[in-house]
């Protein structure tokens, strides 16, 4: 593990101006089930294929701004996961971490344009993650932001989940919560959690926010797909690292080869920024940045200093070994 680096500022667009609207995106079957892709096409012709994942509760809409302030190195693709934003829901159990790998992996074969420089954040960190270490051949470089890393703490909000998500009442009780909330209210709690400082939601991000609440409070799997997902993530914390065979997470991330980036807002009030420096550790090839004053999604409060490590990133990326 080392210590992530930043290029200069004047390496990215100059600041100012409207802010870019979603990428448009569109509907590929694969399978015999659609994923929703958001493209955002690279602005030079050496531009490289980029791969971005959301988290739970996200879509595609997440990566915005940080694709359009890399677009210049990387002509990305954000893909809603399965049962979010767009994308139609997924067989049965397959919420689960392995299968939604398994959902990015297709989505990079049949794009048929890696290895790409794939990012995640929370729950999508975790996806990519897993990605990276059981098909190496589709990863280019990872880059984790706030990954949701498997932990468990007695008073923690996972672990009380825990056993509200195990009982059918209680699940239809949050579905039920999940539908008849205010889109508005909806948009604004999930930003309060994620954000550090909320001054930073400007009010055209705001209102795209309520716009995409509002569109999947009409999606009839919505609550399915939030609880299922939930309960595979929690599920993911309970496998022990230390048996042979494990698939926890953990001792997966000894297993990435590809070059990473590890991001994480010392305020992250979701995932415990302790994890940080040991998720670095755990990959072999890692740096490490922790940025101040920032919560759990970075791309979405501070992208333009994310967009500067990616950039010193990927330069030292394309260096040979030991330069």
């Amino acid at each position: 593990m080392k210590d992530a680096n930043l290029a200069p500022d004047d390496a990215l667009p100059p600041t100012g101006g409207p802010l870019p609207p979603p990428w448009p995106g569109r509907l590929v079957e694969i399978d015999g089930r659609a994923t929703y892709v958001r493209d955002t096409p690279g602005t030079s012709t050496q531009a490289e294929p980029a791969v971005y994942v959301h988290g739970l509760g996200g879509s595609a809409q997440n990566w915005t701004d940080l694709a359009g302030l890399v677009s210049d190195r990387l002509a990305g693709q954000a893909i809603d996961l399965p049962g979010f934003g767009r994308s139609d829901a997924p067989p049965r159990g397959g919420y689960r971490q392995p299968a939604l790998a398994a959902r990015v992996a297709r989505v990079i074969e049949h794009a048929d344009r890696g290895p790409v420089h794939l990012f995640g954040n929370s729950l999508g960190g975790a996806v990519a993650a897993r990605v990276a270490a059981t098909r190496p051949d589709l990863v280019r470089t990872l880059t984790l932001i706030s990954p949701a890393m498997p932990f468990i703490q007695p008073r923690s909000a996972h672990a009380r989940m825990l056993p509200v998500l195990m009982i059918p009442r209680a699940r239809r009780e949050i579905e039920e919560r999940v539908r008849s909330v205010p889109a508005e209210q909806l948009a604004r709690g999930i930003l309060s959690i994620c954000f550090a400082d909320m001054s930073r939601v400007a009010p055209q991000r705001m209102e795209e926010a309520v716009a995409e609440a509002t569109a999947r409070q009409q999606v009839p799997w919505a609550a399915e797909a939030y609880i299922g997902t939930l309960r595979g993530l929690a599920g993911s914390f309970l496998v022990p690292a230390s048996l042979p065979g494990s698939s926890s997470l953990w001792r997966l991330a000894t297993r990435i080869t590809a070059p990473t980036l590890v991001v994480w807002g010392r305020q992250d009030r979701l995932v415990d920024v302790a994890l940080a420096p040991r998720t670095a550790r755990a990959i072999p090839d890692s740096r490490l940045l922790l940025l101040d004053g920032v919560g759990h999604t970075a791309q979405l409060e501070m992208p333009r200093i994310l967009a500067r490590a990616v950039l010193a990133f990927l330069d030292e990326a394309r260096l040979p070994s030991g330069a």
